[in-house]
């Protein structure tokens, strides 16, 4: 078992939190969530795809408003925060060809679902973007112990379900999950979060994205949780900063985008600093 604590947040797409919870389609998701925690009442930020993800990681859309590929969101995200911490981060993205590639697409790798491939301070840099590497790279870093201590997670645009039914991503889920949460460590947590549902249900004082599916798991995690207290992705990226002892960025300042903290024993986050 890992001794180090780890937070990793594994992003699915453009389904409503009815087409997941509940749904027949995905029993691994459902029987985490009903043993683990479920975000009752949890939205995106707004459509299309791209915007949630620059939010999830900079608590900003960055002014972004479409899946543009040629775009950037040159501010600071939590990256940066963890390096100026002198932690580690990462993210796996499935189908990408190579560590540090930027294509728009190829196979089912899609850019639009990769946030640090807009950031020119990470992209352009031969050391940082080495960060952003193939999701077949996870098994041995995490068999290895180099799972760094914030993860982010993109399957491809079909095990992530934006082109493939609900039960392709269940399965997904049900395959690399399991691995996934011994790695934590003590007091690390996973968060599988949709990026948007299809609807413009919000909350949160100006989320519009859609009603999603937010489930986390980790050893302190009150079994069974439900929070019915409204959350959106700058809620949930405020959740980790606080975790690891972060500022908040942008309008993860905010309390009114929630906190996933009720999800935890006695209602404290864990603190990984």
């Amino acid at each position: 078992m890992a001794k180090t604590s780890h937070v990793v947040v594994i992003v699915m797409e453009n389904k409503e939190q009815q087409q997941v919870i509940g749904s027949a389609e995905a029993p691994y998701l459902n029987r985490l969530a009903r043993r683990q925690g479920l975000a009752v009442n949890s939205f995106g930020i707004r459509h299309p795809s791209l915007p949630n993800y620059i939010a999830l990681i900079s608590g900003s859309t960055q002014g972004i408003t479409d899946d543009c590929t040629d775009c950037t969101a040159n501010a600071p995200n939590i990256a940066d925060q963890l390096e100026h911490a002198n932690r580690t981060w990462g993210a796996y993205l499935q189908g990408l060809p190579a560590p540090c590639a930027r294509p728009a697409y190829t196979g089912r790798y899609a850019k639009k679902h990769d946030p640090f491939a807009y950031d020119n301070a990470i992209a352009a840099s031969p050391k940082r973007c080495a960060h952003r590497v193939p999701l077949t790279r996870l098994a041995g870093d995490i068999r290895h112990n180099r799972l760094a201590d914030f993860a982010l997670i993109a399957p491809d645009l079909c095990n992530d379900t934006h082109d493939c039914p609900v039960s392709t991503g269940d399965s997904f889920l049900r395959r690399t999950v399991p691995g996934l949460l011994p790695a934590l460590g003590p007091h690390g947590f996973l968060v599988i979060t949709y990026d948007e549902g299809s609807t413009n249900d919000g909350c949160c004082g100006g989320s519009q994205g859609g009603r999603i599916a937010t489930v986390v798991a980790g050893r302190d995690v009150r079994a069974g949780a439900r929070m019915t207290r409204a959350i959106d992705h700058y809620g949930v990226l405020a959740t980790i900063e606080t975790s690891f002892g972060l500022a908040h960025l942008g309008s993860a300042q905010s309390r009114r985008h929630g906190s996933l903290a009720p999800l935890f024993r006695n209602g404290h986050l864990p603190r990984l600093g």
